[in-house]
């Protein structure tokens, strides 16, 4: 799971904001803001639901409570390289329906590895974590 400064990170990527913007939103300075997804700094309570009514996300998902943050899923935004979500949108109705089906289970099949491989990392980190504790 990750932590809460690593979640701004990546919703602030996912909206193509610079730390600047983000910072004036919350009337801080920059280099305070960078210091919350870096680490250097504690991130105040008030700042998690100014961050999640900015990226339409619940404090939940911010907190690790809730894991429905889908991305950035504004249809006419750049979703990969110079694709938007509509272009994804749109190739995908544009197959035949089995084709669309086996797509879908295609996505599932991957998402399963994605798992899998996440569920080892975090074993070898725990494993890493005792054998340096020894």
């Amino acid at each position: 799971m990750k932590e809460l400064r690593e979640l701004i990170r990546d919703l602030r990527e996912d909206h193509d904001l610079k730390q600047k913007t983000v910072a004036e939103y919350l009337n801080v300075s920059q280099q305070t803001y960078s210091n919350y997804e870096n680490g250097r700094r504690e991130i105040p309570v008030w700042v998690v639901p100014a961050l999640a009514k900015l990226y339409k996300v619940s404090t939940d998902y911010l907190l690790g409570a809730d894991t429905g943050y889908l991305g950035n899923t504004d249809p006419k935004s750049l979703y990969l390289d110079n694709i938007t979500m509509h272009d994804v949108m749109y190739d995908i109705q544009g197959l035949q329906r089995e084709k669309r089906r086996d797509l879908i289970k295609y996505i599932r099949y991957l998402k399963t590895i994605e798992r899998h491989e996440a569920r080892k990392k975090a074993e070898r980190a725990e494993k890493a974590k005792q054998t340096n504790k020894s």
